[in-house]
């Protein structure tokens, strides 16, 4: 056995209780049993907080040290470091020697028997080249843990993206409006121009835009100006439309009078998109939202019903758009109207998440319960991780879940972080192994 596999094996034991009940013993103490292995520390201190332990017949609180040999507790001067005072038990792979705090008390140690087939189980997960690890084992575990695992990735999903909403609300002065303008810009991207729709957002405040909300050209203008896109050199056959000369004069007047700075046009990316999600399409349906939705957060916070927030986000862009994908461009047809799969994952990644942050910082937990509902309530999203689920065996039925498989797929499947997953746990405990390839990952 490796030492990397010595240093990391008990930690992921430890955690995810793999090891077998009854088996920890002190030999003064006598028989441990654990009510609870703690919280992983991955800061300066003890390895767990929390540990809750019945030794004797009476109950111990406090935390965990891990280590290969108990002599480490010296070599790592934590028996002179208060900070381990509170350290009830000390899990050693092999204990050769008595310790004790740096208050002079014996530490309880006791033995983590390691099991070469739980192990060699783990290594069968994450040394899966698959983009999901247990992939064709899924449909192995109870359905049960599987619906809680979900609600739990979940809610784990939206509190994170809550923390990145509450960034830019600080950026905004805790103005909702503003915030909520610059969520839907960058979700108007679609992951290839989110950046620079947020870009946009951030250099053109929606309080700009609202003067001239009543003039669908000027915010167009604004819109498309602000972007960089008004420049020449990226539609060359646009020098004598007529649409796109019209709002260069109204950009012109614009600019100087709010002393815009204008992002790089080069920065948007067309190729490889569908006509409905050009840029230059997708930017006009945001003026369209922004001409017509004066207090578009207050709107939101009347709607009762999804089909209420989908009337209000499925825009059109301007009739220009009807015949054009790019600027002097003529084309037969093209799709101006977002769509249903579009104004859906507009609800589910910028509406949804403001309202649960809104009910947060208000402290009022019906809007958190309304964000909840909305995603429950909408049909999962379409795209390669939701697909890839589906195929091992777990399909998705709301937005909810498959916001959950987002988040499971970015932040445990992908670093083949099994233990740290209910379902990989699970199917690994069962026992089932399946093929790995030679290269070797750990989780700390």
């Amino acid at each position: 056995m490796s030492l990397i596999l010595l240093l990391v094996y008990p930690f992921v034991l430890w955690k995810n209780r793999l090891f077998e009940e009854g088996s920890l013993c002190d030999r003064e103490a006598g028989p441990i049993e654990v009510i609870t292995p703690g919280d992983y520390n991955r800061d300066s201190g003890p390895d767990f907080f929390n540990t809750r332990l019945i030794i004797g017949g009476t109950g111990w609180a406090g935390n965990t040290e891990i280590h290969i040999n108990a002599s480490d507790w010296y070599h790592h001067g934590h028996h002179i470091d208060h900070a381990y005072d509170n350290v009830i038990l000390h899990l050693v792979h092999n204990e050769d020697s008595d310790v004790y705090t740096a208050s002079g008390r014996r530490l309880i140690t006791a033995r983590l028997q390691f099991d070469p087939a739980l192990w060699e189980n783990y290594l069968g997960f994450v040394n899966n080249p698959s983009p999901l690890p247990c992939s064709g084992m899924i449909g192995m575990t109870d359905g049960l843990i599987v619906k809680r695992w979900l609600w739990t990735v979940a809610v784990e999903r939206i509190e994170r993206k809550s923390e990145e909403i509450r960034e830019v609300l600080i950026k905004t002065g805790n103005d909702w409006e503003e915030t909520l303008y610059r969520l839907v810009s960058r979700y108007f991207g679609f992951r290839v121009n989110t950046d620079p729709f947020e870009m946009l957002a951030s250099r053109l405040p929606q309080k700009i835009i609202r003067k001239h909300s009543d003039n669908l050209l000027q915010v167009e203008a604004l819109l498309f100006g602000t972007a960089g896109l008004l420049d020449e050199a990226l539609f060359r056959e646009a020098v004598r439309d007529s649409y796109y000369l019209l709002l260069t004069r109204e950009y012109k007047v614009l600019r100087i009078k709010y002393s815009l700075q204008p992002v790089d046009g080069w920065l948007w990316k067309f190729h490889r998109l569908r006509p409905a999600n050009f840029p230059t399409v997708r930017l006009s349906q945001l003026a369209a939202l922004l001409t017509h939705s004066e207090g578009l957060f207050s709107r939101i916070l009347e709607c009762r019903d999804n089909e209420s927030l989908r009337r209000m986000l499925a825009v059109n862009a301007s009739g220009y758009w009807n015949c054009h994908y790019q600027f002097g461009k003529e084309v037969t047809s093209t799709a101006g109207r977002a769509g249903r799969q579009s104004v859906d994952l507009l609800i589910i990644n910028a509406v949804a998440p403001l309202l649960f942050v809104y009910g947060r910082t208000r402290q009022q937990q019906e809007w958190c319960d309304r964000a909840v509902d909305i995603l429950d309530s909408l049909p999962p999203e379409e795209n390669s991780v939701v697909t890839d689920f589906a195929k091992a065996g777990l399909k998705p039925e709301s937005a909810f879940a498959s916001q959950a498989l987002l988040e499971l797929r970015n932040l445990r499947c992908r670093f083949h972080r099994c233990l740290d997953c209910a379902i990989g746990s699970s199917l690994i405990s069962l026992g089932h192994k399946i093929s790995r390839s030679s290269s070797l990952f750990l989780e700390p």
